[in-house]
């Protein structure tokens, strides 16, 4: 009996400590996050795509109306922008047509039917958000979050994320999975592509756009050297604010394809250097680092596409390790995209 008791003690011993040890390596890391849970900050989504999804087209004219008052700003830019049906203030018969058609849709209806079956309640983006608007608020006490959070569905346009004046649109057709066999079907969208129109990648797709109009990224024809750090800029803001989302979704990787990078670092930068690109304002061959894509253009084979945000995110964190009396609005409100490069004095090894 006393065999067996020392037994259970032992494993019972052996548990808590997994858990304290557990705990710990949770603590170290994530030692550097915030307290923000006095930040009184909350969301609620409203379902504009269910709400169209019951638009009467039998009265398009009073239905449309209702569903302006409910939605004054993101409706107009919904008809003119998303779907391109044309101005919203053309009171003609071809924006009523279209709409009415888009809602009879039999493949529109079967979308949001799997819309509505893949996001029957959206609490946990919600809940997210909400943790994200927090740091955010934390890092720059001014920001404002979105004073209306919806949803909305594109026919499959790519609009996974969008802001229009106070709001945040969220396309849910574009999160339905991976494997959701529409995609596959659909020339536009490569594999690279339909990998992340998954759930996972919702929030950081959300928080990424919310950066951008904060601040806005350099331009085509900026240096290359420019381009990275300001797409270092906003990977090191997204890390900050949703510190306890892998890099992967971040970065827009896969698990493998954050490890090559972090390996293979040195020799990334390596090859920048030694072919002379940092300085280089030529926009097309920029592109290939800095765009989308199944891999990166001159590198082996593992690496991810748009190598050149994880390139800027790793000289970022170059610069604030060595500088940490910045605070990170002083970072993002910092144009000097030469000066943060140069003083990061990045040189991976």
């Amino acid at each position: 009996m006393q065999n067996k008791t020392n037994k259970l003690t032992g494993i019972c011993q052996q548990i808590w400590l997994y858990i304290f040890l557990l705990s710990c390596l949770t603590a170290c890391t994530h030692k550097n996050v915030p307290d923000v849970s006095k930040i009184a900050i909350s969301v609620h989504i409203d379902r504009f795509d269910r709400a169209l999804d019951k638009l009467d087209t039998a009265n398009i004219i009073p239905a449309l109306q209702k569903l302006d008052q409910q939605y004054p700003s993101f409706l107009p830019s919904f008809i003119e922008h998303i779907m391109n049906f044309g101005p919203y203030s053309d009171t003609g018969n071809l924006v009523l047509l279209q709409t009415k058609m888009l809602v009879g849709n039999k493949d529109f209806r079967l979308l949001q039917d799997s819309i509505n079956v893949h996001f029957k309640d959206v609490k946990n983006i919600e809940e997210e958000l909400a943790q994200s608007f927090k740091f955010i608020k934390y890092y720059f006490p001014k920001f404002q979050p979105p004073t209306k959070v919806v949803t909305f569905s594109s026919m499959i346009s790519n609009y996974g994320a969008v802001t229009v004046d106070s709001t945040l649109g969220i396309g849910l057709d574009m999160y339905l999975g991976a494997d959701f066999p529409i995609y596959a079907m659909l020339p536009d969208y490569p594999g690279y592509m339909v990998r992340k129109f998954s759930p996972e990648y919702l929030v950081p797709n959300c928080i990424q756009v919310l950066a951008q109009e904060l601040y806005p990224g350099g331009q085509p024809g900026d240096k290359l050297v420019i381009q990275l750090v300001d797409a270092g800029k906003h990977q090191y803001f997204m890390e900050q604010v949703m510190p306890y989302t892998d890099d992967s979704l971040r970065l827009g990787y896969t698990g493998e394809q954050v490890k090559w990078c972090f390996e293979n670092e040195q020799m990334i930068w390596q090859y920048f250097v030694q072919q002379d690109l940092l300085y280089k304002s030529d926009w097309q061959n920029n592109m290939h680092f800095m765009n989308d894509g199944p891999s990166t253009q001159g590198m082996p084979e593992g690496s991810p596409g748009r190598i050149g945000s994880f390139v800027g995110w790793r000289i970022v964190q170059a610069y604030m390790k060595s500088h940490p009396e910045v605070t990170l609005q002083q970072l993002m409100d910092n144009k000097d995209a030469m000066t943060i490069f140069q003083q990061s004095k990045y040189r991976p090894k």
